[in-house]
Protein backbone atom coordinates (compact mmCIF):
# COMPACT_ATOMS: atom_id res chain seq x y z
CA UNK A 1 0.00 0.00 0.00
CA UNK A 2 1.05 3.33 -0.48
CA UNK A 3 1.34 6.77 2.13
CA UNK A 4 -1.59 9.10 0.78
CA UNK A 5 -4.42 11.60 1.66
CA UNK A 6 -7.45 10.83 0.70
CA UNK A 7 -10.93 11.61 0.70
CA UNK A 8 -13.43 8.59 1.58
CA UNK A 9 -16.38 9.34 0.18
CA UNK A 10 -16.08 9.84 -3.39
CA UNK A 11 -14.06 6.15 -3.47
CA UNK A 12 -17.22 4.64 -3.24
CA UNK A 13 -17.21 5.92 -6.71
CA UNK A 14 -14.21 4.13 -7.38
CA UNK A 15 -14.45 0.71 -5.75
CA UNK A 16 -17.52 0.27 -8.00
CA UNK A 17 -15.77 0.80 -11.17
CA UNK A 18 -17.28 4.26 -11.99
CA UNK A 19 -14.22 6.14 -12.62
CA UNK A 20 -15.61 8.29 -15.49
CA UNK A 21 -18.19 9.62 -12.86
CA UNK A 22 -16.04 11.40 -10.56
CA UNK A 23 -14.83 14.86 -11.21
CA UNK A 24 -11.71 16.85 -10.10
CA UNK A 25 -11.56 18.03 -6.63
CA UNK A 26 -10.63 21.20 -6.09
CA UNK A 27 -7.68 21.78 -5.24
CA UNK A 28 -7.46 24.02 -2.15
CA UNK A 29 -4.74 26.66 -1.50
CA UNK A 30 -3.97 26.95 2.51
CA UNK A 31 -1.08 29.38 3.85
CA UNK A 32 0.13 29.37 -0.13
CA UNK A 33 0.61 25.84 -0.17
CA UNK A 34 -1.65 22.61 -1.04
CA UNK A 35 -2.58 20.77 2.22
CA UNK A 36 -4.49 17.62 1.24
CA UNK A 37 -4.45 16.42 4.15
CA UNK A 38 -6.43 19.19 5.96
CA UNK A 39 -9.36 18.83 7.69
CA UNK A 40 -12.24 20.49 5.65
CA UNK A 41 -15.69 20.55 5.92
CA UNK A 42 -16.02 22.05 2.09
CA UNK A 43 -13.90 24.26 0.17
CA UNK A 44 -12.20 26.61 2.00
CA UNK A 45 -13.57 25.77 5.57
CA UNK A 46 -11.06 24.05 7.96
CA UNK A 47 -12.14 22.86 10.90
CA UNK A 48 -10.08 23.02 14.25
CA UNK A 49 -8.95 19.49 14.91
CA UNK A 50 -10.10 18.44 18.27
CA UNK A 51 -8.48 15.39 20.16
CA UNK A 52 -9.79 12.01 20.22
CA UNK A 53 -9.85 12.14 23.61
CA UNK A 54 -13.26 14.94 23.08
CA UNK A 55 -15.22 11.96 21.88
CA UNK A 56 -15.68 11.38 25.84
CA UNK A 57 -14.92 7.24 25.69
CA UNK A 58 -14.11 4.77 23.77
CA UNK A 59 -15.56 3.13 20.70
CA UNK A 60 -15.31 0.07 18.42
CA UNK A 61 -18.28 0.23 15.59
CA UNK A 62 -19.01 -0.96 12.26
CA UNK A 63 -20.91 0.75 9.75
CA UNK A 64 -22.36 -0.35 6.12
CA UNK A 65 -21.99 2.76 4.26
CA UNK A 66 -24.81 3.70 1.09
CA UNK A 67 -23.23 6.70 -0.76
CA UNK A 68 -25.25 8.97 -3.50
CA UNK A 69 -23.52 11.38 -4.99
CA UNK A 70 -22.85 12.39 -9.29
CA UNK A 71 -25.61 10.17 -10.02
CA UNK A 72 -24.90 6.76 -8.61
CA UNK A 73 -25.19 5.16 -5.36
CA UNK A 74 -22.63 2.70 -4.02
CA UNK A 75 -21.96 0.51 -0.96
CA UNK A 76 -19.02 0.46 1.47
CA UNK A 77 -18.16 -1.29 4.93
CA UNK A 78 -16.15 1.12 7.38
CA UNK A 79 -14.67 0.14 10.63
CA UNK A 80 -14.24 2.56 13.38
CA UNK A 81 -11.97 2.91 16.67
CA UNK A 82 -11.39 5.42 19.37
CA UNK A 83 -9.35 5.42 21.90
CA UNK A 84 -8.42 8.49 24.18
CA UNK A 85 -5.06 8.69 22.41
CA UNK A 86 -6.21 7.35 18.40
CA UNK A 87 -9.08 7.17 16.11
CA UNK A 88 -8.69 4.85 13.04
CA UNK A 89 -10.78 3.93 10.35
CA UNK A 90 -10.79 1.30 8.20
CA UNK A 91 -12.62 1.42 4.76
CA UNK A 92 -12.92 -2.17 2.76
CA UNK A 93 -14.83 -2.38 -0.72
CA UNK A 94 -17.48 -4.45 -1.82
CA UNK A 95 -14.86 -7.32 -2.05
CA UNK A 96 -13.59 -7.36 1.57
CA UNK A 97 -10.69 -5.80 -0.12
CA UNK A 98 -8.71 -2.76 2.65
CA UNK A 99 -8.53 0.08 0.27
CA UNK A 100 -7.90 2.54 3.04
CA UNK A 101 -6.76 2.94 6.76
CA UNK A 102 -6.57 6.18 8.37
CA UNK A 103 -5.23 7.19 11.67
CA UNK A 104 -5.55 10.46 13.60
CA UNK A 105 -3.33 10.80 16.71
CA UNK A 106 -3.39 14.07 18.33
CA UNK A 107 -2.69 16.65 15.61
CA UNK A 108 -1.41 14.53 12.89
CA UNK A 109 -3.35 12.69 10.40
CA UNK A 110 -2.00 9.52 8.35
CA UNK A 111 -3.18 7.20 5.53
CA UNK A 112 -2.78 4.40 3.85
CA UNK A 113 -4.39 3.98 0.77
CA UNK A 114 -4.46 1.06 -2.22
CA UNK A 115 -2.72 1.76 -5.36
CA UNK A 116 -6.34 1.91 -7.10
CA UNK A 117 -7.26 4.55 -4.69
CA UNK A 118 -6.56 8.23 -6.83
CA UNK A 119 -4.99 10.71 -4.80
CA UNK A 120 -6.94 13.35 -5.40
CA UNK A 121 -9.39 12.01 -2.57
CA UNK A 122 -8.71 13.22 0.76
CA UNK A 123 -9.33 11.75 4.28
CA UNK A 124 -9.23 14.88 5.93
CA UNK A 125 -12.77 15.70 4.43
CA UNK A 126 -13.91 12.17 5.94
CA UNK A 127 -12.13 12.89 9.02
CA UNK A 128 -14.07 16.45 9.23
CA UNK A 129 -17.73 14.74 8.51
CA UNK A 130 -16.86 12.08 11.49
CA UNK A 131 -16.13 14.94 13.96
CA UNK A 132 -18.84 16.95 13.32
CA UNK A 133 -21.49 14.03 13.25
CA UNK A 134 -20.16 12.40 16.37
CA UNK A 135 -18.47 14.26 18.83
CA UNK A 136 -20.08 16.02 21.32
CA UNK A 137 -21.79 18.98 20.47
CA UNK A 138 -19.68 21.41 22.48
CA UNK A 139 -16.27 19.10 20.64
CA UNK A 140 -17.88 20.08 17.53
CA UNK A 141 -18.82 23.85 18.11
CA UNK A 142 -15.23 24.51 19.05
CA UNK A 143 -13.32 22.82 15.84
CA UNK A 144 -15.66 24.91 13.02
CA UNK A 145 -13.68 27.76 11.87
CA UNK A 146 -15.13 31.26 12.05
CA UNK A 147 -18.86 31.96 11.74
CA UNK A 148 -19.19 28.30 12.30
CA UNK A 149 -22.17 27.58 14.41
CA UNK A 150 -23.98 23.89 15.61
CA UNK A 151 -27.90 23.84 15.44
CA UNK A 152 -28.39 20.76 17.99
CA UNK A 153 -31.56 18.94 17.65
CA UNK A 154 -33.42 15.68 19.18
CA UNK A 155 -32.54 13.72 15.84
CA UNK A 156 -29.91 15.58 14.02
CA UNK A 157 -27.90 18.40 13.72
CA UNK A 158 -27.14 21.28 11.02
CA UNK A 159 -23.95 22.85 10.70
CA UNK A 160 -23.49 26.20 9.12
CA UNK A 161 -20.83 28.82 8.57
CA UNK A 162 -21.31 32.48 7.24
CA UNK A 163 -25.46 31.70 7.40
CA UNK A 164 -24.85 28.73 4.60
CA UNK A 165 -25.75 25.11 5.71
CA UNK A 166 -22.83 22.87 4.35
CA UNK A 167 -23.80 19.85 6.53
CA UNK A 168 -27.62 18.01 7.64
CA UNK A 169 -27.79 15.29 9.72
CA UNK A 170 -30.82 12.99 10.71
CA UNK A 171 -30.37 9.90 12.92
CA UNK A 172 -32.56 7.46 14.28
CA UNK A 173 -30.67 7.21 17.83
CA UNK A 174 -31.39 8.56 21.43
CA UNK A 175 -29.01 10.66 23.63
CA UNK A 176 -26.00 8.58 24.71
CA UNK A 177 -26.48 5.59 21.80
CA UNK A 178 -25.09 7.54 19.04
CA UNK A 179 -22.87 4.59 17.69
CA UNK A 180 -26.00 2.69 17.21
CA UNK A 181 -28.96 2.99 14.97
CA UNK A 182 -29.17 4.78 11.13
CA UNK A 183 -27.61 8.21 9.96
CA UNK A 184 -28.49 10.19 6.94
CA UNK A 185 -26.22 13.00 6.22
CA UNK A 186 -25.94 15.16 3.27
CA UNK A 187 -22.68 17.73 2.52
CA UNK A 188 -23.91 20.64 0.69
CA UNK A 189 -20.72 21.91 0.32
CA UNK A 190 -18.94 18.85 -1.53
CA UNK A 191 -21.86 17.98 -2.44
CA UNK A 192 -22.73 13.62 -1.67
CA UNK A 193 -25.77 12.42 0.52
CA UNK A 194 -24.94 9.31 3.14
CA UNK A 195 -26.85 6.82 4.21
CA UNK A 196 -25.48 4.42 7.75
CA UNK A 197 -26.40 1.65 9.19
CA UNK A 198 -24.04 1.63 12.40
CA UNK A 199 -23.51 -0.56 15.19
CA UNK A 200 -21.59 -0.72 18.50
CA UNK A 201 -19.21 -3.67 18.85
CA UNK A 202 -17.94 -4.88 22.44
CA UNK A 203 -14.04 -4.55 22.99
Amino acid sequence: MRASTVWLWPMLLLVAGCTAALPTLPTLPLGGTTDPNAVMIGPGQRLNLPRPADLGRSILATQLITARAYGQTFVMEVNISVTPDRATVVGLDPMGRRAMTISWNEQNVSAETAPWVPETLRPGSMLADIILIYWPETAARRALPAGGEVLQEPHGRTIRINGQDVLRIEHSWTAGARWNGTLRYSNLAWGYEIDVQSSELRR
